[in-house]
C-alpha cells in the first residue's frame, strides 16, 4: 500500500513562487517516473510535468521556463518548482508515481490527494 503526500500549496501573488513537494511512503520495490498534473475548476485534468528515474524532463507548454520539476530518490520525494506565477496556473496540484510493488509486479500510477495553488492577479 502507497501512499503519496503532497505539501506547499497556497495563495500567492501574481509573479510569486511556490514549491510542491510530494512524498511516497509504504511499501514497494521501486519508483519509476514521476509527474505532476493539475485541475483547475470545473476544467480537466491536464499533464504539468514529468521526470524519470534518470533524470530525464519534459513540461507542458505552458509552464517551459517557469516550473522546475526534480526529485530526491533517498527521500521518495518529487517537487515543483513554480516561479513567475500566473492566475492561469490556479489548480489543485496533484503528484503522481509509477511504483512496482515487488520486483515480479509492473509498474502501476498512483495518486496523490492533491494541494491547493491560488495566484491573486
Amino acid at each position: 500500500q502507497v501512499q503519496l503526500v503532497e505539501s506547499g500549496g497556497g495563495l500567492v501573488q501574481a509573479g510569486g513562487s511556490l514549491r510542491l513537494s510530494c512524498a511516497a511512503s509504504g511499501s514497494f520495490f521501486s519508483i519509476n517516473d514521476m509527474a505532476w498534473y493539475r485541475q483547475a475548476l470545473g476544467k480537466q485534468r491536464d499533464f504539468v510535468a514529468i521526470i524519470t528515474s534518470s533524470g530525464t524532463t519534459n513540461y507542458a507548454d505552458a509552464v517551459k521556463g517557469r516550473f522546475t520539476i526534480s526529485r530526491d530518490n533517498a527521500k521518495n520525494t518529487v517537487y515543483l518548482q513554480m516561479n513567475s506565477l500566473k492566475p492561469e496556473d490556479t489548480a489543485v496540484y496533484y503528484c503522481k508515481t509509477d511504483i512496482r510493488a515487488t520486483r515480479w509486479d509492473f509498474n502501476v500510477g498512483y495518486w496523490g490527494e492533491g494541494t491547493q495553488v491560488t495566484v491573486s492577479s
